[in-house]
């Protein structure tokens, strides 16, 4: 009897499909979004064992420790955070946990803020690609309309104003001239109405 089939060591490993990139973005949201419940979670009880001691003058934390509460996130809500976390572009992955960093340690959330912290960070950062995706579109449409169209850096009017070559005689070239007998407002053009003969 042969021990090959019982030995499997030398044959290559299955590799694992590899992960989406929605799907890496939403795990490492994710896993920042515990990380800092656990750490608010862990200040909470250090300031309840400050207030503790110095409400008592004793402290008993070596004797036995509270029993831990640890704060979970509601099947619902954790549903939409992660559906808005799959909506994250990798490339935004990365300065959301740094702005939601920076806002922890700005605020120095309770351990049921810290969700509705990552919530607004993450309205922030849709609305942020929304608007860039917006100017994508409209400067994609500008770079590829059609030749002959006019844009708006374009745009050039068909007439030309000439306004040193007109018909109507102004106060100015009556003083360059001066051939005009009475003083008049300098701003206006002189308007004269024709008689009929």
């Amino acid at each position: 009897m042969s021990l090959v089939p019982w030995f499997r060591w030398s044959e290559t490993p299955h590799r694992l499909s590899p992960r989406s990139p929605a799907e890496m973005v939403l795990e490492t949201l994710m896993m920042e979004l515990a990380w800092q419940i656990k750490e608010a979670e862990k200040q909470h009880r250090e300031r309840e064992n400050e207030y503790r001691k110095i409400r008592t003058g004793v402290d008993y934390s070596w004797l036995a420790s509270p029993p831990r509460s640890a704060y979970d996130l509601s099947p619902g809500e954790r549903l939409q955070l992660e559906d808005a976390c799959t909506k994250i572009h990798p490339s935004y992955c990365g300065p959301m946990i740094l702005r939601f960093r920076q806002l922890i340690a700005e605020y120095d959330p309770e351990v049921h803020e810290v969700s509705q912290l990552f919530r607004s960070v993450l309205q922030e950062v849709l609305e942020k690609m929304k608007e860039e995706e917006a100017v994508r579109k409209l400067t994609k449409q500008w770079n590829t309309r059609p030749r002959g169209t006019l844009s708006l850096t374009t745009f050039r009017t068909r007439s030309r104003i000439f306004p040193f070559a007109s018909d109507i005689r102004t106060i100015s070239e009556d003083v360059e001239r001066d051939i005009h007998p009475t003083p008049r407002v300098w701003s206006m053009p002189e308007f004269q109405m024709q008689k009929d003969q």
